[in-house]
C-alpha cells in the first residue's frame, strides 16, 4: 500500500515542480532577472510535459492530478509570463501594458477551462486554440531575444505579440498535439538524425532556435485555416 501512495505522489511532485519553478520565474522577474526568469518558464514546460506522462506510464492518472495540472498551469504559464512581460516592458506604457498582461492571464484560463470540459468530445491529435504553455514559451523566449539583442525600443511590439498569442488561446484555430504520434522503422532514424540536427542548433542559437520553433507552430493554426478556406473558394467556385 505504501508502495502505490508513493507512485502516486510521483507524477503530483512534478506539477508542483511546475509550480515552484514558475513562482521563482515571477520572483526573478521581479528583481530584474529577465534571463533567468524566461527560462525557467521553459524549465516549468519540461516538468509539465513529465507529470503527464509518469501518470500515464505508472497508471496513476486521477481526477485529482488533472485538477491540479490545470491550476499549475495557470500559475506557470499565465501568470509567470504575463508578469514577465509587465516587468520587462509592460509598466513603461502604463495601463496598456497592465491590460494586455491582464488580458493573457484571463485567456489563458478560459483557454485551460475549455481545454478541460471538451477533452473527452475532441480528437487527442488536436488542440483547439493554441496551448497556453505554447504562448508561454513564446511571450518568454521573445522577451530573451528582446534582452539580449537590445531591442527594448521597440519592446512594444511584444505586447502586441502577447496579445496575439492570448487571442490565438481562445480561437478555434486548429494545432496538433504531436500526443500520439506513431513512425514506421524508416522514419524513426530519420526523425532521430533531423532531431539530432535540431538540437544541435538550440545548443548553439538557444534564445534564436526555440523563437523560431515556438512562432512557427503558432502561425500553424492560422496559416492552416486561410488555406482551408481557400482551398474551399475553389472549390466552389468549380
Amino acid at each position: 500500500m505504501k508502495k502505490a501512495n508513493l507512485i502516486y505522489i510521483l507524477p503530483n511532485l512534478f506539477t508542483a515542480s511546475s509550480i515552484f519553478v514558475g513562482v521563482i520565474s515571477i520572483v526573478e522577474a521581479s528583481k530584474g532577472h529577465f534571463v533567468l526568469a524566461s527560462w525557467l518558464v521553459l524549465l516549468a514546460l519540461v516538468f509539465d510535459g513529465l507529470d503527464g506522462r509518469v501518470a500515464r506510464i505508472t497508471n496513476t492518472t486521477s481526477q485529482f492530478g488533472v485538477e491540479f495540472d490545470s491550476l499549475a498551469d495557470i500559475i506557470s504559464f499565465g501568470i509567470a509570463p504575463a508578469m514577465l512581460l509587465y516587468f520587462f516592458v509592460g509598466y513603461d506604457f502604463g495601463r496598456f501594458g497592465i491590460l494586455v498582461s491582464a488580458l493573457y492571464v484571463v485567456f489563458g484560463a478560459i483557454r485551460l477551462a475549455r481545454f478541460n470540459i471538451s477533452t473527452a468530445k475532441t480528437d487527442p491529435n488536436v488542440f483547439i486554440g493554441l496551448p497556453i504553455p505554447t504562448a508561454a514559451v513564446f511571450v518568454s523566449m521573445w522577451i530573451l531575444l528582446f534582452h539580449k539583442y537590445a531591442l527594448q525600443s521597440y519592446s512594444i511590439v511584444l505586447l502586441f505579440f502577447a496579445l496575439g498569442v492570448a487571442i490565438l488561446m481562445v480561437s478555434h484555430f486548429r494545432y496538433p498535439s504531436f500526443k500520439k504520434v506513431e513512425l514506421d522503422k524508416p522514419m524513426v532514424f530519420k526523425t532521430m538524425i533531423i532531431l539530432m540536427i535540431i538540437t544541435s542548433l538550440l545548443y548553439l542559437f538557444s534564445a534564436e532556435g526555440f523563437a523560431i520553433i515556438i512562432l512557427v507552430y503558432t502561425l500553424y493554426g492560422p496559416l492552416r485555416a486561410l488555406r482551408t478556406m481557400s482551398l474551399r473558394k475553389i472549390h466552389i467556385k468549380r
